[in-house]
């Protein structure tokens, strides 16, 4: 009954949600680990859109950008729109600071010309998310993980002092001073109350970020103290243990915008004039599911980069989870690399699924050569810190 109930919850919260305003992987990590060239293409599962224009300023061949959610490919879309047609001021005050005062005549000139028919209806509908005209005044206080973000932020105005400590703390010019304003201000007390811990348990509260009911579990079962001592020993890891300077992830959830120094590529301003000069032509949205957006792409893939949805495959869907790796093999070009990503501590249900390759059924593991040194290295160094495990692994030759 839980299980139904918590797939029942993930389902509502994104069945027609814009669920992720922007993107909770550091790509930091990823583009030491994908190794771009200029030959190289790149699939991606969208999510914010981020990491698709992260990725195309190393300047691949090309970036399909996959999600099953029409909303997260409209976001991506904005962006582009944004990129092609707006200065770079106004578009570092839409997505940087999350609003913009004349947000309505700038969609309506600038942006939704440009617009496939189905994004612009997706934005017709949602024009407040930019205007700063409710109290969720910021872009990155809507959707549902923003709406959390949001309530985070009013939790934050409450216990006396807490506010100004995260903010100390986020101006911190070292990790030893921000561990010692968080023990010094005694955050970890106040921010993880009685009442956090109960909201932080509940499935409706993961789902608004993203985190299935099969996620939680793979935490609560591997992970001491389960999902709230999961969390809070990975929120003080940040505070205390990780530099906050450059670490935009945290910045724009505990502010609701981003500074010109604390932003993702993208929204720099070499990262835009880049992007702007043609290098976002190479981005393209699809909404499909991995397989079925491999079963009609022509041209051969050689990076996947595949976040955590395989946690949520295993758990409900084994059978696609397979069908999906068989898709991988069938359209990876040579010396393919894959990224992911999984709330578990260790992934143990990728190396057993049976595919067939060269003609013959072998194991997805016996097909893979992990770099694990290199995945190790990179992990400790996540900006975002929420994931249990990083995985990187290149397809072999089955032939070989």
């Amino acid at each position: 009954m839980k299980e139904w109930i918590g797939r029942k919850c993930f389902s509502a919260v994104h069945q027609h949600n814009l669920v992720y305003n922007t993107c909770w992987e550091d790509p930091r990590l990823d583009r030491t680990a994908l190794r771009l060239g200029p030959d190289d293409t790149v699939m991606v599962i969208t999510s914010a859109g981020c990491n698709a224009l992260d990725y195309a300023l190393q300047s691949p061949k090309a970036v399909y950008a996959v999600d099953m959610n029409p909303l997260q490919n409209a976001l991506l879309e904005l962006k582009k729109s944004a990129i092609r047609n707006l200065a770079f001021d106004d578009f570092f005050q839409v997505f940087g600071k999350g609003f913009h005062p004349r947000w309505n005549a700038i969609y309506h000139d600038a942006l939704r010309p440009s617009l496939a028919r189905a994004d612009q209806v997706i934005w017709d509908k949602r024009q407040n998310f930019f205007d700063g005209s409710t109290r969720r005044r910021s872009f990155y206080f809507r959707g549902t993980s923003g709406f959390f973000a949001w309530m985070i932020n009013g939790y934050l105005n409450r216990p006396p002092g807490l506010r100004e400590a995260v903010e100390q703390i986020l101006s911190a010019d070292s990790p030893e001073q921000q561990a010692q304003i968080y023990e010094a201000k005694n955050v970890s007390k106040q921010l993880f109350s009685k009442p956090m811990r109960w909201a932080l348990r509940r499935d409706t509260t993961m789902a608004m970020l993203g985190v299935p009911r099969s996620q939680r579990m793979q935490i609560e079962r591997g992970y001491p103290g389960g999902i709230g001592g999961f969390i809070q020993d990975r929120i003080e890891t940040v505070f205390k243990k990780i530099p906050l300077k450059d670490n935009y992830f945290w910045r724009v959830y505990l502010t609701g915008h981003y500074t010109p120094e604390c932003c993702p590529e993208y929204l720099s301003q070499v990262g835009f004039e880049q992007l702007k000069s043609g290098l976002v032509d190479r981005v393209s949205s699809h909404t499909n599911t991995v397989q079925g957006f491999l079963a009609e792409q022509q041209r051969a893939v050689s990076r996947f980069v595949l976040l955590d949805h395989m946690d949520w495959l295993y758990e409900n869907h084994p059978d696609l989870l397979t069908a999906e790796w068989q898709s991988i093999i069938n359209r990876s070009a040579p010396q393919t690399r894959i990224l992911w990503r999984s709330a578990a501590l260790e992934v143990d249900f990728i190396d057993p699924l049976t595919v067939t390759a060269a003609g013959k059924q072998v194991r997805v593991g016996d097909l893979l050569r992990y770099d694990s040194e290199l995945a190790e290295q990179l992990h400790v160094t996540d900006r975002v810190h929420t994931y249990g495990s990083f995985y990187i692994a290149d397809l072999m030759d089955a032939a070989a």
